[in-house]
């Protein structure tokens, strides 16, 4: 406490407060939850608050540094239907209109830099930023992940992925490598290849979707299903939104994400994932991409996205706040990486050290110029992503560039395989292990998903929330839950009335030799619930159109009277705890290296400023890009991750090992 009152004479500024009052009972939350969201009321929400500028800190930032008449690249998001006058405002001026993203009400716009201030007088506009670029991040598997023990529980057949869609937003998909086969046919399991890059091709020069798309769901016929996915027969549409040197933008994401929502219900597509992202800048409040992927959500959705891979400095220390858009979206499953060693058994899983950590530093900016950072923890599960082999791309940018990544499994183009390393390669075993939940147990919504992942997953020893989420992916007890979920559940539901159909299971697993306890715990925005209420009985906050953090409305460290009890645990204080491997609140206090401060600075290993600016060894720019050393890392990371060893590999003896 001592140390927090030095820190807030030196700052100026109070300490977050991480308080959640929590005792026995289930969640009961006011109806009018499941509609707070709608737009209208966003619209006063936002009034409620001092007024927030329109345009967002990257754009003013460019306006303050270059010629009126250069044409910016942005996109504008409206809360209500085009006035004439901004039509007219459109239609001149050297405005280009490049396409309206109908389901988010977004329009794509090149326009010159001294107009866009006049869009701030708009009253239908909603928020203005940049059209910025977007990149990748870059048989061991299924059995440290548990997925091949949970094979067998499918109600009517393998659990295996059958029938659902997963959305691969990424490279491209090389669609003629045999891991994307369904299993006895040569059919494809490709249902759908849309290009949004301008390319004019679905395939995948880059290198990294294959292998991406593999890892979700490759079929394991290479070398007798040593690089199985972890939905091998479910199938996959191919959205690709990166170019041929594995860049992108956010309007050609926008795109892919707007034609996910028109075209949902054709391929089932119940899982969305993006092993990509820019720097997470503006609020998710006003990020389009964690907009849409909200409205995904709301849809029934999951979403799943990498954390990002600028974990570390060039000198291998800490950085925190350093997460990806839409990582810092609080309804999407961010993703952390975990390094394996190579071997099956979890007992000496860590965190990658390059893995993004929390919290959000996103923010919105109020009219007096003050910035609000939304500070939440994040990621919220992490998954293997260190040196996995999977698909390769023929002659792809990025096993040109550095032929280590080949590894000896077949010369057969459609059967090679590659390795790669990163929170990109972590998110897809996530998205897989999603569709099999949602094969086990239909009616599961997207907040059903995520909850059962946290509440089963594994703590990690020695790393803590903004590092490892709720713990490491545990695919044998998120199986095992997901199963007993009722599957007549629906917004109506009673408050209080059972979520499962018998009695909850042991809460632990054991995966290959293994045995762990689970974390038991969920995280809720900026706090961290526990126990079993979170189970036995259906909350509110488990249905579509809320989040799970709406039952978390913190005052003043108080919970404000329109939300009950949540859960029989407590997280105490402005401190984050580390795991010792069994419970979050043991083996000391993150507080230790690092204090969130209200809406200013984050006090850690990297130090983040309350304007903006990473110092160190990279500069964050107004237009979102990563300079200098923080792009570097993460490109390692991505070529070559963590020094440990990789899985083990397995020449494939298949026909096709010999060219035939």
């Amino acid at each position: 406490m001592r140390r927090t009152k030095r820190l807030r004479a030196l700052s100026g500024l109070t300490c977050l407060t991480l308080v959640l009052s929590l005792c026995s009972g289930i969640l009961l939350i006011d109806k009018t939850h499941a509609a707070r969201r709608d737009r209208d009321e966003q619209r006063e929400d936002r009034r409620g608050r001092r007024q927030q500028r329109k345009l967002s800190q990257a754009i003013r930032e460019r306006g303050n540094k270059g010629s009126s008449n250069q044409t910016v690249k942005v996109l504008i998001q409206l809360n209500d239907r085009m006035s004439f006058q901004l039509a007219a405002l459109l239609r001149g001026n050297g405005v280009r209109i490049k396409r309206h993203f109908i389901n988010f009400n977004t329009l794509s716009v090149d326009i010159p830099a001294g107009v866009i201030e006049s869009l701030e007088q708009f009253p239908e506009v909603e928020y203005v930023s940049i059209d910025n670029p977007i990149r990748s991040f870059g048989g061991h598997v299924a059995k440290t992940t548990g997925a091949d023990s949970v094979r067998p529980m499918g109600t009517t057949g393998v659990l295996d992925g059958k029938g659902i869609g997963i959305a691969i937003v990424d490279s491209g998909i090389y669609q003629s490598h045999v891991s994307f086969r369904e299993v006895g046919t040569t059919r494809s399991r490709i249902v759908a290849s849309v290009d949004f890059t301008g390319e004019g091709r679905t395939d995948d020069p880059y290198g990294h979707g294959t292998h991406v798309a593999a890892a979700a769901a490759g079929n394991g016929l290479v070398s007798n299903g040593k690089y199985i996915g972890i939905a091998p027969n479910s199938n996959i549409v191919n959205l690709r939104v990166l170019n041929s040197q594995g860049v992108g933008t956010v309007s050609g994401l926008l795109a892919a994400l707007d034609w996910i929502m028109d075209n949902k219900a054709t391929h089932n597509i119940r899982v969305v994932n993006m092993s990509l992202g820019m720097p997470a800048v503006d609020s998710y409040k006003n990020d389009p991409i964690c907009i849409a992927s909200r409205k995904l959500v709301d849809a029934g959705v999951v979403v799943v996205a990498a954390a990002g891979n600028n974990g570390k400095k060039s000198n291998g220390q800490k950085v925190y706040g350093q997460l990806h858009s839409p990582g810092n979206e609080p309804s999407v499953i961010t993703v952390g990486a975990v390094d394996t060693k190579g071997t099956d058994s979890r007992a000496d899983d860590g965190i990658a050290s390059y893995s993004s950590r929390g919290p959000s530093r996103s923010f919105w900016t109020d009219e007096n110029g003050v910035k609000h950072y939304d500070n939440l923890i994040k990621p919220d599960i992490s998954a293997p992503g260190n040196k996995l082999v999977y698909a390769k791309s023929p002659s792809n940018l990025l096993a040109l560039q550095t032929p280590s990544l080949d590894v000896p499994v077949s010369i057969s183009p459609s059967r090679a395989h590659m390795k790669l390393s990163g929170t990109s390669m972590a998110s897809p075993l996530v998205a897989g292990s999603a569709a099999l939940m949602l094969q086990a147990n239909p009616t599961l919504t997207p907040n059903l998903v995520k909850m059962i992942q946290m509440y089963t997953a594994q703590q990690l020893a020695n790393f803590n929330m903004f590092e490892q989420g709720a713990g490491q992916l545990n695919l044998d007890g998120a199986i095992r839950l997901a199963k007993l979920v009722r599957t007549n559940l629906t917004a109506n539901t009673a408050l209080g009335s059972s979520l499962l159909v018998s009695t909850a299971p042991t809460r632990q697993s054991t995966v290959s030799g293994y045995t762990f306890v689970w974390s038991q715990g969920v995280i809720m925005g900026s706090t961290y619930a526990t126990g079993d209420a979170l189970i036995n009985g259906f909350q509110k906050v488990y249905s579509n159109g809320v989040l799970l953090s709406d039952g978390v409305l913190l005052s003043d460290g108080v919970l404000l009277s329109d939300t009950t009890l949540l859960s029989s645990g407590v997280l105490l204080s402005d401190s984050i705890p580390v795991s010792s491997g069994t419970t979050m609140n043991a083996g000391g206090y993150f507080c230790g290296t690092g204090v969130l401060l209200s809406d200013g600075v984050l006090l850690s290993d990297g130090v983040l400023l309350g304007d903006g600016v990473l110092l160190s060894d990279g500069v964050l720019l107004g237009d979102g890009v990563l300079l200098g050393d923080a792009i570097l890392q993460a490109y390692s990371a991505l070529l070559g991750g963590d020094p440990s060893a990789m899985m083990a590999l397995e020449t494939d003896l298949g026909l096709d090992y010999l060219g035939l």
